[in-house]
């Protein structure tokens, strides 16, 4: 199986591989810019050669890269929907000229209009940006939210339909934050929670669609609406929400990545934790066969 982590690229893009070697990962998550910041410095000739060839010397099997968290393409102010649109296509353009095949955003908020007016835009500024970058290798993925505020996302019925909307579906894939689905409502800790979500993964875009996984912990319970990382196994979801998940066998050949702060010398026990967490048992998301007569179970 694929465990990774997002890193930290500083002295070079290049060097988020030493890292990721000196941890052992197999899968290595990072920004090509500032996270922080619209503007971003131009990739030098010389900065996409070393990255691409320290990339064909890393046993590193999947690099994904996250856009800034400014972006928001959802939202009903056009200026701000045109500048998060410009700069999505420079994250774009920096992932195919490195050979990053992709690159995860976040939906955004639609702010005090519906979200399926945010869906409408999201559908349509990433069509602008299929059309503008036609003949791309890199994927656009777009990651499920936590429902903070007004974000668009939260449930994965409105992922279905922003896919649904989008001229050229194939060119968009998508990626689960276990720590978003546990905040959006989604009971990943037990059978039947877990079938539930299971269920509706099937019934709405289904398994393969998903890109990647991110694997977080939560710090806040279940429904809360509040995105907080903990490290592996020591939140609110646990070991065992955690292994529902990467024991689905729908998932057995995407890369699991968790997003904690980099190097901060808990990348090597997160990778043994999540690594611990592979089991061999009757596949997570299949309710088990129950009596015929059972007590009722409590609201």
């Amino acid at each position: 199986m694929i465990f990774g982590a997002h890193l930290s690229t500083a002295g070079g893009l290049a060097t988020a591989f030493d890292r990721a070697d000196q941890e052992g990962c197999e899968a290595l998550q990072i920004f090509t810019k500032n996270k922080g910041m619209w503007a971003a410095r131009p990739l030098a000739t010389e900065e996409i050669a070393a990255f691409r060839a320290r990339a064909q010397r890393s046993p590193v099997r999947v690099v994904v890269a996250h856009a800034a968290y400014l972006i928001n393409i959802a939202s009903p102010t056009k200026a701000l929907r045109d500048k998060s649109a410009a700069a999505l296509r420079v994250e774009l353009d920096r992932c195919e000229a490195l050979g990053i095949h992709a690159l995860v955003f976040h939906t955004g908020s639609h702010g005090d209009t519906s979200e399926t007016e945010g869906v409408r835009r999201l559908a349509k500024e990433l069509d602008g940006l299929h059309r503008s970058t036609r003949g791309y290798k890199t994927h656009v993925v777009v990651e499920n939210s936590a429902g903070q505020g007004f974000s668009v996302g939260m449930r994965l019925t409105s992922i279905a339909e922003l896919l649904g909307r989008v001229r050229d579906p194939e060119r968009l894939r998508v990626c689960l934050d276990t720590c978003h689905l546990f905040a959006a409502g989604y009971e990943l800790r037990t059978e039947d929670g877990y079938a539930d979500f299971a269920e509706e993964l099937d019934g709405t875009f289904g398994a393969a669609k998903v890109f990647c996984i991110h694997l977080n912990d939560s710090k806040k319970e279940l429904g809360s609406r509040v995105d907080r990382h903990e490290h592996i196994g020591r939140g609110l979801i646990g070991a065992r929400g955690l292994g529902n998940v990467v024991n689905d066998p729908k998932f057995r050949d995407l890369p699991f990545i968790f997003e904690l702060p980099p190097d901060n010398g808990m990348t090597r026990v997160d990778l043994t934790a999540a690594r611990a967490l592979v089991r061999r048992s009757r596949a997570p998301g299949r309710r088990a066969a129950r009596p015929v007569r059972r007590p009722a179970r409590r609201a």
